[in-house]
């Protein structure tokens, strides 16, 4: 990957050639969070998306193109040292980590994800954008107009919660666990887009028996 290293450059530079880019975002939080919905549990490692593979595809598909990939991030309070070791293993991938500090309800990182887009697609010509995120309130809007500026922009999610990208005619939707080596092994899930002949079960994600329990709450 040295040869094509991903950029992590300031945005500030490269504003006198504005070379043809291929951007990745990456919403840690919003994805952590979706991941754990999608499979009904907390992830393990097993089931957690490998930022290589990642890396690999986004490579495969920018041939001689510049390539740059940001995670961003949040740290909760007391939670440094335990990111430590995960953000050091993705900045070994050829990533650039923004961390923000998670001090109240309103401290996302979407803001500064749309913030570097926006930086971006002025010191380089966006050739292909790729936001891995199920926020489709935040980020349907601005996607949209890129792509009618004839930005390619793909949106990395999960097809159970990322319907403002597979409903959107300007957009192109990947479902996650279909980019090549993502995840070691299959997710414990059951997606409509891909059911089976016979069909499948899709089992509860609680038990109803916690609905009394939020009465007597």
């Amino acid at each position: 990957m040295s040869e094509q290293a991903i950029l992590m450059d300031d945005p500030a530079q490269g504003e006198t050639e504005r070379g043809e880019l291929d951007l990745l975002v990456w919403d840690a939080p919003n994805i952590d969070m979706t991941l754990s919905n999608v499979i009904g549990g907390r992830p393990t490692p097993a089931s957690r998306p490998r930022f290589d593979a990642v890396a690999r595809w986004l490579l495969a598909g920018a041939g001689d193109h510049e390539v740059e990939g940001c995670v961003f991030a949040n740290v909760p309070p007391g939670g440094a040292v335990s990111m430590r070791g995960w953000i050091e293993a993705i900045r070994s991938f050829g990533y650039a980590v923004f961390a923000r500090p998670k001090l109240g309800p309103d401290d996302d990182v979407d803001a500064d994800m749309l913030t570097h887009i926006e930086a971006r697609s002025e010191t380089h010509h966006l050739r292909r954008l790729v936001v891995a995120s199920g926020d489709g309130r935040n980020f349907l809007e601005p996607l949209e107009k890129l792509a009618r500026d004839g930005v390619e922009v793909i949106v990395l999610s999960f097809a159970e919660v990322a319907g403002y990208a597979q409903e959107s005619d300007a957009l192109t939707f990947l479902d996650l666990e279909d980019v090549p080596g993502a995840f070691t092994q299959p997710l414990p899930r059951v997606r409509l887009d891909n059911l089976p002949v016979g069909g499948a079960w899709l089992p509860p994600t609680r038990s109803m028996r916690s609905l009394l329990e939020e009465i007597h709450d």
